[in-house]
């Protein structure tokens, strides 16, 4: 095998053939055009060998192929060029598919996206059953479709309910949920993988296809039916003018029923037209700033196996409830054996909802103990201070647990107001100090802020940004200010809808306003999510540092000690965890409800850059997507800026200052960012 080269053909002795794929130089396959060119090179000397069979694999311990090589996609400036880019792919997998032997793809860990696809064009796949086996197409999520036939294929082999339900959601399926689905005809112990594979090119069994109901469903008389209904079921989730690539999949199968006369060349020129949407070059930017902030982890100079967390609440609880799921020791302290009890009922919860098996979920608990005496601080590797937000409070607690600390220990605070500067004034060492800010639920939002006060040290801020990756989520390095980058450029938005319903718009048509942006929840609901009194406490905080009032009803609502869905009451009655939206007939939406909402956004998010507190616009964009929710498929506040106009959008503010007020006033940042 050369240096350059992506595949090896190696024989044994039983005549079979093995096409191996090894990636020069990564430690994950991806099918990029240097390697679909290989393969097609390999296939060359492939016929002339007339082999018994063909088992196709991979060499990386990390799995079968992790899909196309999306950075790729960034180079392609017209549909015509992803046509072309795509069918390079669909040739050479309708060449393995048109083998003349037994072809077997032989997986373990992860065959996602292309990955799944050129194992699709094989006559039968085997998996190797453990937990990191996992199958899927996640494309959609990238705002495309499979391009290599598997928009084909997966209707052919599985039919149209479970290939539609795998495309259009994109979510993996793990072994015993591929084998029900027919994606695996075998799922064996990862040492038979070879073995497996081998018997089933000796023993040579009908190849699956899909069943009968579905086979009926594809049918050119049902399908105008079966396509209305899933269009209409995507339709109840994304909008087509935004996501387009859902729609398109049904539409491809409306149109060509996974006929491979016309499947593959439709598919190809849709997916080229897809490549090239607004949504599309967005979503794909999106993902590659995902892969930028795991590389922020770096490597840290320790290892880091136990936590300590002080402060039992929601946000403390759950911070030590993760990092026990994630296979971390944990000792949680509070001031009472109760308030630390109820967060422990809460861990067990989590942990019996998402581990299942009885034995995982005693293991976690184990990982995660109750310390009122606060025991835990002086053997703790990182310790999180995460009670209320009282600088008094929390300098007094340091006071008492900066001499008991490890000196390589990393020390930070969940401080979501509260510059660190302030914080660390009184500690005897204030380099350590930083700021590792989670979000509200922590298990499912991905982004932390990792905050560098002015005397943090490089060595304490890496490591921070290693244990967050520990953690498996996203880093934000920023730097100390109010409001951090999150707080700082969503409380503009949700202040301006709070304002919005002083002047009598309904909350419910301000949230759909929102919804239609592309917002996954409306900024009412989401103050009453987040609980009143934070908002509050947050907008007092960057009211004090920048200026501007908060709104007259939030101080009443609060001191109503109606907080939102904590308390059962906010601008919403909630009931069961949801908000009570009682049908009206809609009202009329003010013209410029959407630009009053959004732009102080926009604002706030360059006034945020001018100042320095997050290195770049990408990151910035970064934050607000995974921290905010911001609607992903507009690529983040600076994106949508650029995308509609640094000029349009300063004028717009401009409009609006002088008919709402300062706050809309452009920031200088708009003239010296160079956007």
């Amino acid at each position: 095998m050369t240096a350059d080269a992506y595949w090896n053909l190696e024989e044994d002795q039983d005549r079979i053939v093995h096409l191996i794929f090894d990636a020069p130089g990564a430690s994950t396959n991806v099918l990029s055009r240097s390697a679909i060119a290989d393969l097609s090179a390999r296939l060359d000397d492939l016929a002339a060998k007339r082999p018994a069979g063909l088992i196709l694999r991979s060499a990386k311990k990390s799995g079968f192929v992790a899909g196309a090589n999306i950075k790729e996609f960034t180079a392609v400036r017209t549909p015509a060029e992803g046509l072309e880019l795509v069918r390079a792919g669909q040739i050479a997998f309708q060449r393995i598919e048109d083998l003349p032997f037994p072809t077997v793809a032989a997986i373990h860990g992860f065959a996602l996206g292309g990955g799944l696809e050129i194992a699709l064009a094989c006559r039968y796949r085997v998996g190797a059953a453990d937990s990191k086996l996992s199958l899927g197409m996640p494309e959609v999520q990238l705002g495309i479709h499979p391009g290599f036939g598997g928009t084909v294929r997966s209707v052919r082999l599985i039919g149209v309910r479970a290939a539609m339900e795998l495309m259009l959601q994109g979510k993996p399926v793990d072994g015993a949920r591929a084998a029900a689905l027919g994606l695996l005809d075998r799922l064996v112990p990862g040492a038979e993988l070879l073995a497996a594979a081998k018997r089933l090119i000796a023993e040579r069994p009908a190849p699956r296809s899909a069943p009968v109901a579905d086979k009926l469903l594809n049918l050119a008389p049902l399908r105008p039916l079966v396509a209305g209904r899933l269009r209409a079921q995507v339709a109840r989730r994304v909008r087509p003018d935004q996501y387009p690539a859902p729609f398109a999949i049904v539409d491809l199968w409306r149109r060509h029923g996974a006929s491979p006369r016309s499947g593959y060349l439709g598919e190809a020129q849709s997916l080229g037209e897809l490549m090239c949407s607004p949504s599309s070059r967005n979503l794909v930017r999106v993902f590659l700033l995902q892969d930028r902030m795991k590389s922020l982890g770096g490597k840290a100079a320790r290892e880091f196996k136990r936590v300590h967390v002080i402060g039992a609440g929601v946000m403390g609880g759950d911070i030590a409830t993760w990092a026990a799921f994630r296979g971390l020791d944990v000792t949680l302290q509070d001031r009472t054996d109760a308030l630390v009890d109820g967060a422990l009922a809460r861990a067990r919860k989590f942990f019996e909802k998402r581990l299942k098996d009885p034995d995982a979920v005693a293991a976690a608990l184990r990982r995660l103990r109750g310390d009122v005496a606060g025991d835990g601080v002086a053997d703790a590797d990182v310790l999180i201070e995460a009670i209320y937000e009282d600088l008094d409070a929390k300098r007094a607690l340091y006071a008492a647990i900066e001499p008991r600390l490890k000196a390589d220990a990393v020390f930070a605070t969940n401080t979501s107001s509260i510059v660190l500067e302030d914080l660390g004034a009184r500690l005897a060492d204030p380099s350590r100090l930083v700021g590792i800010h989670f979000f509200n639920p922590v298990a499912q939002m991905p982004l932390v802020e990792v905050v560098q006060g002015a005397r943090t040290r490089p060595d304490a801020m890496q490591n921070a940004l290693a244990f967050t990756r520990r953690l498996d989520k996203l880093p934000l390095p920023c730097r100390s200010a109010p409001g951090f980058v999150v707080n700082r450029i969503l409380l503009p938005y949700v202040n301006e809808a709070i304002f919005a319903y002083e002047q009598g718009v309904p909350g419910t048509t301000i949230d759909e306003v929102a919804r239609r942006f592309g917002m996954p929840m409306g900024p009412i609901e989401l103050a009453d999510v987040i609980g009143l009194d934070v908002t509050l406490n947050v907008g007092r905080v960057l009211a004090t540092a920048f200026g501007g009032r908060v709104p007259e009803v939030l101080v009443r609502l609060v001191e109503e000690k109606k907080l939102g869905r904590k308390s059962g009451q906010g601008f919403y009655t909630w009931r069961d965890g949801k908000p009570l939206k009682l049908a009206s007939a809609p009202p009329e939406i003010p013209e410029d409800l959407e630009d009053r909402l959004m732009l102080p956004m926009l604002n706030e998010a360059v006034a945020t850059l001018r100042e320095g507190v997050v290195a770049d616009a990408d990151l910035l964009d970064a934050g607000a997507i995974f921290g905010t929710g911001f609607a992903p498929f507009r690529g983040g506040p600076i994106q949508t800026a650029r995308e509609r106009g640094i000029a349009a959008v300063r004028q717009r503010l401009e409009q609006l200052a002088a008919q709402y007020g300062e706050r809309f006033r452009p920031d200088p940042g708009w003239n010296t960012l160079g956007l």
